[in-house]
């Protein structure tokens, strides 16, 4: 798990990233919860920062945390499967840069904004907005893997298919990048997108959640 989250990171980078003694900081400049919280690349030292990722093998870190009152924000869930399984024909387009019916779409959800565009523009490798009326997502590749994020649909157009349509088209445009591996993550509560990605034919990786200190 610990592994497939750092072959991730590259697909959704901070602004900034430092050593702090054990531990590697993140300023993500809004860009999200991934970009912004510390992880522990070293032994537990007693002092950590005010936001922690804390992934699925990291127990001991976990309640540690717990028993500082660090509270636990957005669970969430890693699926992945091979390209190959996942890929077929699709109305979805691969563009680049953000078309402008995305970005329109995007600020009406108020989900993607200015800092997460960022974030896209910040990735240096292959990447794409792989979209269609009513719904887009970002795909972006480090190495043979590639990760969809960002993946959604308009509030109008729900319940059409568009979300599975997504995720072939993302899946095609990877593998005629060479990628074999498609990841995701998605919070344990959005249960709707949950059962589209294991209907879909993947599977759960692993899990993460946040620690935060209290105010």
């Amino acid at each position: 798990m610990t592994c497939l989250i750092a072959r991730m990171a590259p697909t959704w980078p901070p602004a900034r990233m430092w050593r702090q003694g054990p531990w590697m900081l993140r300023d993500g400049a809004g860009g999200g919860g991934r970009v912004s919280a510390a992880t522990l690349e070293g032994e537990y030292d007693g002092a950590p920062p005010p936001l922690v990722m804390v992934r699925g093998d990291e127990a001991r870190l976990d309640a540690a945390l717990a028993d500082l009152g660090y509270t636990v924000e957005d669970e969430s869930v890693t699926y992945c499967a091979p390209v190959g399984g996942l890929a077929g024909a699709s109305r979805a387009v691969a563009e680049w840069p953000v078309p402008d019916v995305t970005l329109a779409m995007w600020a009406l959800s108020g989900k993607v904004g200015p800092p997460r565009l960022a974030v896209m523009d910040r990735v240096a490798g292959r990447k794409c907005v792989i979209a269609e009326e009513g719904g887009a997502g970002f795909v972006a590749l480090n190495g043979d893997l590639a990760v969809l994020h960002a993946l959604e649909v308009a509030q109008t157009h729900r319940r059409r298919g568009i979300a599975r349509d997504l995720l072939r088209g993302a899946a095609l445009w990877a593998q005629q990048q060479g990628a074999a591996q498609l990841a995701l993550v998605v919070t344990t509560a959005n249960h709707p997108a949950r059962a589209l990605y294991v209907a879909a034919g993947m599977t759960e990786c692993g899990r993460y959640h946040y620690r935060k200190a209290a105010a």
